[in-house]
């Protein structure tokens, strides 16, 4: 495998990613980890810093499975163990705390679950027993300056609906599927108040894409668990998914979160206020959840999200004829009329987020790049070559956000403006 040309090994892996795409969006299901072998393509020809991207054996944190959840009936989709990577912190840091709720899409079908419970995002069977912790993770001052020193959970995630499916709606025609989320996030939460969390000073839950929804659906009862003179706020990456119209017209996301909520009983995980008003499917959009929220919220979204490209605007099935094919894989093949609608996109994940620009105590770094989770890498996160909005990264904006040094509401100029974003090709 050493021999094996990147690009050619890279192009059979997207080949595989967009079969899965076809079936009931399997692809949602394994989509991040994909994500982590891709996010080393980019496009922009610029050097990696050599600090971020050093790896070293005490870069690599052990799983630990919740030996305890069995009698609480917290399982992963197929009856595993859940479970969790965790690095103690030090010095000024030892009372604050930052959890990092992994990504990987959804299942919304018996056949896409079934699918998902053979993989590492429904079975702890499957999941890496030592992972790196970089970017927000990372217990390097150079890459994480403002958190470095913190206590540092990552949580995997093996459920298939953001923490937030109920066991009563579990089928029991002899499918075995559990719906177990809910559970899970209650089970872990109380092993790690066990182990310190109990008495944080300062906390910050976070997460990527499906993991940045679960953060909104869990950021106030999160808030609740901890001392209330505790400085307490959740960060969601690329969790900010849109309830939006495909190209076609069609409202793709939303049948597809309607199935979500549906075969895992989400509902039960959402506001009560918001499913009084409308049909429930809806209240899982992030939109209607901060409108709720009481705890404080930064939101890291590109504003060209390349997942939300391929699968709320333009998913396969609107494609019939491959007219947006090379667009979608990389904005650089877009034509005018393509551009025109892709930044008409980006105008409805602005105008979705206008009453929360209002929030004083709610925090936006919105770029103009095409990509995805951007929090948990440090050449995203905080290195050199990190994308910038107003000289600021991520990890900057983020700190002066939580620490209250500065308002912060960066919003980036439409593509492409941003010269020093990572724009990813899939090409």
């Amino acid at each position: 495998m050493a021999n094996v040309n990147p690009n050619l090994r890279l192009r059979g892996l997207f080949l595989w990613w967009r079969k899965w795409g076809k079936k009931d969006w399997a692809i949602a299901a394994v989509g991040f980890s994909i994500i982590v072998f891709i996010l080393t393509y980019l496009s922009r020809p610029l050097p990696l810093d050599p600090a971020a991207t050093t790896s070293t054996i005490d870069n690599l944190v052990g799983l630990t499975l919740l030996h305890n959840a069995s009698d609480r009936g917290a399982l992963c989709l197929d009856g595993s163990l859940p479970g969790y990577h965790f690095r103690k912190g030090f010095g000024s840091g030892s009372n604050s705390w930052i959890l990092h709720v992994e990504g990987g899409g959804w299942c919304n079908t018996i056949a896409s679950c079934l699918q998902r419970k053979s993989t590492a995002l429904g079975s702890s069977s499957y999941m890496d027993h030592q992972v790196p912790f970089s970017g927000i993770l990372s217990h390097q001052s150079s890459q994480n300056p403002d958190f470095f020193n913190w206590n540092k959970v990552k949580i995997r995630y093996c459920d298939g609906a953001s923490f937030a499916g109920h066991s009563q709606y579990e089928f029991k025609d002899g499918t075995k599927l559990l719906f177990r989320g809910h559970l899970i996030w209650e089970a872990l939460m109380d092993e790690l108040l066990s182990i310190g969390l109990s008495n944080a000073k300062q906390a910050l839950l976070s997460g990527c894409s499906a993991g940045g929804l679960a953060t909104l659906i869990h950021c106030d009862d999160f808030r609740e668990l901890l001392p209330k003179d505790a400085t307490v706020k959740c960060l969601a990456d690329a969790g900010f998914f849109l309830d939006e119209k495909d190209v076609l017209g069609n409202n793709t996301m939303g049948s597809f979160y309607r199935d979500v909520t549906q075969l895992q009983g989400v509902v039960k995980s959402l506001r009560k206020n918001c499913i009084t008003r409308m049909d429930p499917y809806k209240c899982l959009f992030p939109q209607e959840i901060i409108k709720e929220t009481r705890t404080p919220i930064f939101l890291v979204n590109p504003a060209y999200d390349f997942w939300q490209i391929q699968h709320i605007l333009v998913p396969d099935a609107s494609d019939p004829q491959g007219y947006w094919k090379r667009c979608r894989m990389s904005l650089r093949y877009c034509n005018p009329s393509q551009m025109e609608i892709l930044q008409g996109f980006r105008s409805s994940m602005l105008k979705a987020l206008s009453d929360f620009q209002q929030k004083k105590e709610g925090g936006l770094f919105i770029n103009s790049c095409f990509s995805h989770c951007q929090t948990w890498m440090a050449e995203t996160w905080h290195s050199s070559t990190s994308p910038r909005i107003n000289t600021k990264t991520i990890a900057e904006s983020v700190g002066d956000w939580y620490f209250n040094r500065n308002m912060v509401k960066q919003i980036d100029c439409p593509y492409p403006c941003n010269p020093t974003c990572y724009n990813m090709d899939f090409t």
